[in-house]
């Protein structure tokens, strides 16, 4: 149904929610990761984060969606996309008693027994 391409920083959204990894934040890659495949051989790729990835959408539809953080796009078949890291970081506010795993543990509720 479609590609989610992600930094380990977006490998805890929608990424983990179609199977995708889960990524620490400093590791240096990019993650694809299918939607909803129909061939069980599929599977996520965790790549280089200096890989450039061309996708080209060849369907039976004279459009499809390209759907980037909260805004959609039509665009036409056989497009090809171009998508590669930006040149730039971000910086995160990160809290001494809240580590990246500690944040992970209390919203995935690893290591809790909800069966009762």
């Amino acid at each position: 149904d479609g590609l989610i391409i992600s930094t380990p920083t977006g490998s805890t959204g929608y990424s983990l929610s179609c199977g995708g990894p889960v990524i620490t934040p400093e590791v240096k890659c990019i993650i694809i990761t299918p939607i909803a495949p129909h061939n069980l051989n599929v599977r996520p790729l965790i790549i280089s984060d200096d890989t450039e990835i061309k996708l080209k959408v060849s369907g039976r539809e004279p459009q499809f969606l390209v759907s980037l953080d909260s805004g959609t796009k039509a665009i036409d078949n056989e497009t090809e996309i171009h998508i590669k890291k930006a040149p730039f970081t971000i910086n995160m506010v990160e809290f001494p008693e809240e580590g990246f795993l500690k944040t992970l543990r209390n919203k995935l509720l690893w290591g809790e027994d909800k069966r009762n």
